[in-house]
């Protein structure tokens, strides 16, 4: 089920932006084959014991293949003679002396589109340099942009550059690249790089910053928490709300709620004014529980909401109403998205074992 049913797409197993992407495709319907190495894939030291449970390898299946074995790299090829989308987050280099990279792939099916995802890209001075999400968008800017004044920079999960930089990029590169190939006929390779995506998510603080809307320094923008206006803020039972009343109309809806005069602060915009009105915010904030203003502003446009763990978010009555928060064998997780009016995905199927799926099954099917 999905706008992607009948696209086949072959995953060479690795961690972080390519699996990632795979579960998407697989999540808007795609036949998606995961080809592991024997023994599977290691996982990382904050993941081990967990490789057969990762629901992020929900809805493929799951082939084992040593692609050092001719005979498996021949399989491999048979089964990239017929794929729509090969996807690799390998370092550079690395399929191509396994004998499975864009060209030789290419030899064998001209239409493929050979995806690949990296943190610095398939050339470049650090192109060969190991690295994770924080070191990726470090370079980038990014890392610098996000904390408090003053204070050291906040790694961001790895949300910007695995997944926002490098699986949100690496999709549209990928279905790009399916759309040209309807014109064309012919395929081609996708180079995402993690930093490169930052950088382009970044786009509006790139712009601002040319026009001299944007300051290097960290936590003094509108949007890095230096305006009291667009932040959060610790209520009386230790949890937090997040305020985002940027515009006038919002602006005024919040000062209501708080029981705050319109003319204490006639000057919102003006930043020597923050401080006063960020002391005078926390002092209010302070004296109520989450809760207690999450009801006071509810159904308002003051652009005020709780600060929701994760188990509480699952419960929210909107998260709830549009089951975007699913159980999958009693496992919750993001529901597929986003939504299609005539083409909905299903529930994503659980995460195979490693290796679990018949290799001479999946080669019949994709072969006849």
């Amino acid at each position: 089920m999905g706008p992607l049913e009948g696209l086949r797409v072959i995953e060479l197993a690795g961690i972080g932006p390519a699996p990632h992407a795979a579960m998407v495709l697989a999540d808007l319907g795609a036949d998606v084959v995961r080809v592991e190495r024997p023994g599977g894939t290691p996982p990382l030291p904050h993941r081990a014991g967990v490789a057969d449970a990762d629901y992020t390898m929900r809805g493929r299946r799951s082939i084992a293949l040593d692609l050092k074995d001719p005979a498996d790299r021949d399989r491999l090829l048979a089964l990239a003679g017929r794929a729509d989308v090969l996807i690799e987050g390998l370092r550079p280099g690395v399929t191509e002396r396994l004998g499975i990279g864009p060209d030789v792939c290419h030899e064998r099916n001209p239409g493929l589109v050979y995806a690949r995802v990296t943190g610095w890209g398939q050339d470049g001075p650090f192109a060969h340099v190991a690295g994770h999400d924080i070191n990726y968008i470090s370079l980038t800017g990014v890392l610098h942009a996000i904390g408090r004044a003053g204070e050291r920079p906040v790694p961001p999960l790895n949300l910007v550059g695995d997944f926002g930089g490098g699986s949100m990029l690496l999709l549209v590169g990928i279905l790009a690249a399916l759309f040209e190939r309807g014109r064309s006929g012919r395929g081609q390779v996708v180079d995402a790089a993690m930093m490169d995506g930052a950088t382009l998510l970044a786009q509006m603080m790139w712009s601002l910053r040319g026009i001299g809307r944007w300051s290097d320094e960290a936590g003094t923008n509108p949007l890095d928490g230096g305006s009291p206006f667009y932040d959060t803020y610790r209520c009386s039972d230790g949890r937090f709300v997040a305020v985002g009343a940027l515009e006038p109309a919002f602006w005024r809806r919040l000062i209501e709620g708080l029981g705050v005069a319109e003319d204490e602060f006639p000057h919102r915009a003006d930043p020597a004014c923050w401080p006063a009105m960020r002391a005078r915010f926390t002092e209010i904030f302070a004296g109520r529980s989450r809760d207690e203003w999450a009801s006071i502003f509810e159904g308002t446009d003051a652009c005020v909401t709780p600060v929701l763990t994760w188990a509480e978010a699952s419960r929210h009555p909107h998260v709830a109403a549009r089951g975007t928060v699913v159980s999958l064998d009693g496992v919750e997780q993001a529901a597929p998205a986003p939504r299609f009016s005539r083409t909905p995905a299903g529930l994503p199927t659980a995460p195979p074992r490693p290796g679990s799926d018949s290799t001479e099954q999946v080669l019949r099917e994709w072969l006849d």
